[in-house]
Formats: C-alpha cells, structure tokens, sequence
C-alpha cells in the first residue's frame, strides 16, 4: 500500500493511496466468478461463458464497478491504519487512474477528528462545593415517607383547602365553544399539586362538596395544543367529593410497614445514610464537571459540523429510548410538545457540541498522559455489564462486537482521565 495526506481546511484531508493491478485483477475475477450466471452468451451454457469472451462482448471494464466495490473497503481501511488518520464522516472517493497493467490510484477527501491544542489542566483551581446532611433532612424525608403512605378520607361539612383531593366534573368552552380535550367526569385532582392549567385549582378553594364553580383561566403561551395558546378559558366544575390526607404515625409500626426496619430510629439512621452518599454522589459529579469545564476553557479545538450532528442524533436516539420506556415514542412526544424533529435537533445542538468538544479535550489528555485501560480494567467493567444484564460474564464477552468493547475501553479511559484531572486540581 501505498498513500499519502494532504491536510485541507476544516479538518477535512485529501487521502492519496493505490491499489497493484494484480491484485485489482484478482477483484475482477471474483466479481466476474460472482456475475457469470447473469450473461447469456451464445454457444456457451448460462453462467460458464469464459470472463474474456464476456468481457469482448461487454466491454473490458464490464466487471470493474463490482470490482472496485470488492477492493475498495478495505484498501480505504489500509491506508487510514497506514497514515494515522480518524475519519469522523463517509468519504468522497473518486478514481484518479485505472488503465489496465497500472496501479488503480484513489482520491477520498475525509473530515478527521480534529487536533486539540490543551491548555493547562493539571494543578488548575477549582471550586468545591460541599453538602451536609443535616437532622432536618432526614425529617423531610421520613415526611415525604408520610406523605406516600398517607390514605385519603372523604369529608363533609367543610370547603376544599390546599393538599385536599377533589373528585369533579368539569366543562371548558373557548368564547363560548367547547374544545377537545376540555370535558371530564370523576376527575381526581389534588388542589396545589400544578396538574391543571394555572389558575384553575386556586379557584377551589375555599369551595364546597355539590356546588358549582365557574373557574376562569388562561391558557399558557407555551401549551402544547397550538389552538388554545395564549387562550382564556371557561370552566363549568361540579364538586362530588372533598377528600383529605390522613397521615399514618411516625413510630415503630410505621418503620415496619414501609421499611425492612423494626424501629424508627433504625430507619432514620438508613435515611441519612442515602442521604449522604447522594450528597457525596452529587459532590463529586459537581466537582468533576467543574474540573472538565475548566480544562476546556483553557483548551482549543475547531470542531467538525459533522461531529456535532452526529452526537445531536445519538442525544435524539437516547431520548426516543427512554420515551419508549415510559410507554411513548420520539412521534408521540413531537405530537405532544408540537413540535418538529428539526426543533428538536436544534434545542438538543448545544449540548452536543459540549459533549462532543468535553470529549475530544479527554481523549487528547489521555493520549497525552498516557493512560490506558488494562485488561484488569476491562474486566472489571465487563462483570459490571453481565450483573446488569443478568448474564453470565463469559456469555457477555462472547456476545460483544470489537466496536463494543473498543467502546467500553474508551469509556475506562475517559473515567481514568477524569480522575487523574481531579486527582490534580486545586479544590477551594
């Protein structure tokens, strides 16, 4: 193999690089042993015409798009593997020469991974921030932990509050028309809870159990149905039912029925115990973002458009994953949100690009520190994998494409790199 790069602007690289005649001709052999059934050529049987007859008949080059097709992939690799380079995008490629006894010479033009040129990062200063779990945490969550547990009892004789539980109909017109969606019986609504248009719930208050409220509203500017943005809004709403929470006891009983814990005093010792390592969890990360942004403030890199367009599909494909598991899909949710993919796309841009520039700066700081993922490492990361899929760990393995686990060597390295950033850093 031979080839050669010429560096162009915006990271794109013109890729110079030849294939011998001979081993060309071996291509079109296999593309001639591959394509012989298709030609019908008198005097010979379908399929066992000789490749020069074939070839008289059609053309010399009647086998040569097959066979550039055959060589082209993995010529292409050689001579990226040979040069060093890191396309991020398809390349053009055009055939510069072929003419039959010479080398075949092709030209791509790539968009490559971008140098980055790192600034300082190690010994950097950067902020800290600290989170202790105080006794008045531990009670806000043991009465959230209340709240969960809490039954809801109907009441009479007394008008609806903040934190009760109406069963209602409700009817709403637009200047005087109904609209769709605006009409419900039984509804459940929990007065303060944010759930209906605002305004509405507030304009319960204070109301009674068979009585009918007008309720007047209007609709928020950013409502997902495009007729009513922006709309006032009135409701007919009977009251059926007033209901209240009823808190259970904070005691040993109460630790029982929602715990693993035979006392109270062991469940609050559990709560803090969370408590705190959410907070160290919510530390580090803090922290850790603050050293990469840091790092990146101090580095340079020109970032390919294709990059960030890759990366802002890979952040849409990971939202369509998790709409899918809450039960909806990327459609339903643009149908909700009225919106378009491109809305999206752009909304979803920014982050990308941070994403994307956050990256690079790592991969060029690992390289740089010569950090790497040891087969230790790997496998540490692949038991992790198999106890989350519920397999067994030499199944796993042998389910995992190259990609894969070049894949979770990069993620070992990346984590390694932002450790030894912190490891390396002022904290104030």
């Amino acid at each position: 193999m031979s080839a050669t790069v010429e560096k162009k602007e915006n990271n794109k690289v013109t890729l110079k690089f030849q294939v011998e005649y001979n081993e060309f001709d071996k291509a079109v052999q296999k593309a001639y042993l591959q394509n012989r059934s298709k030609f019908n050529i008198a005097g010979f049987r379908k399929g066992k015409a000789p490749r020069k007859i074939i070839e008289s008949r059609y053309g010399e080059g009647v086998f040569y798009e097959d066979a550039i097709n055959i060589i082209l992939p993995e010529a292409y690799s050689d001579a990226i593997e040979e040069n060093k380079i890191e396309p991020v995008d398809r390349p053009d490629i055009d055939i510069s020469e072929l003419e039959k006894g010479k080398p075949v010479i092709f030209t791509a033009e790539v968009t490559v991974k971008p140098e980055v040129e790192l600034g300082e990062y190690k010994g950097i200063e950067v902020e800290k921030n600290e989170y202790n779990v105080t006794d008045e945490d531990v009670e806000n969550e043991l009465k959230t932990m209340q709240d969960r547990n809490a039954r809801l009892v109907a009441v009479e004789d007394r008008e609806v509050k903040e934190g009760d539980t109406v069963v209602i109909d409700y009817s709403g017109s637009v200047d005087g028309e109904k609209f769709e969606g605006g009409t419900a019986e039984n509804q459940t609504l929990e007065i303060g809870s944010g759930q209906f248009i605002p305004g509405f719930e507030e304009q319960l208050v204070g109301k009674n159990t068979g009585e009918d409220v007008e309720v007047n509203v209007e609709f928020p500017e950013d409502y997902q149905a495009e007729e009513l943005k922006g709309k006032k809004a009135t409701f007919d709403v009977k009251i059926h039912e007033i209901k209240e929470k009823e808190l259970p006891e904070l005691d040993d009983e109460f630790a029982k029925d929602v715990s693993e814990f035979d006392t109270l005093d062991e469940l609050k010792e559990d709560i803090k115990a969370k408590l705190e390592k959410e907070a160290k969890d919510k530390e580090n990360a803090e922290l850790q973002n603050n050293v990469i942004e840091k790092v990146m403030e101090n580095s340079k890199v020109e970032i390919p458009e294709v990059m960030i367009d890759s990366q802002t599909d890979e952040e849409i494909r990971n939202l369509d994953y998790k709409l899918r598991y809450q039960g909806l899909d990327l459609e339903k949710y643009l149908e909700l949100t009225n919106s378009k993919i491109e809305d999206l796309k752009e909304q979803l841009k920014p982050n990308a690009e941070k994403l994307v520039e956050s990256d690079l700066v790592l991969e060029a700081i690992g390289k740089k520190e010569n950090i790497e993922a040891s087969d230790e490492d790997v496998d540490k990361e692949l038991e992790k994998y198999a106890e989350q899929y519920k397999q067994d760990v030499d199944k796993f393995k042998k389910n995992l494409r190259d990609e894969d686990l070049e894949s979770i060597k990069m993620g070992i390295i990346k984590t390694k790199t932002i450790e030894f950033l912190v490891d390396n850093a002022k904290l104030v």
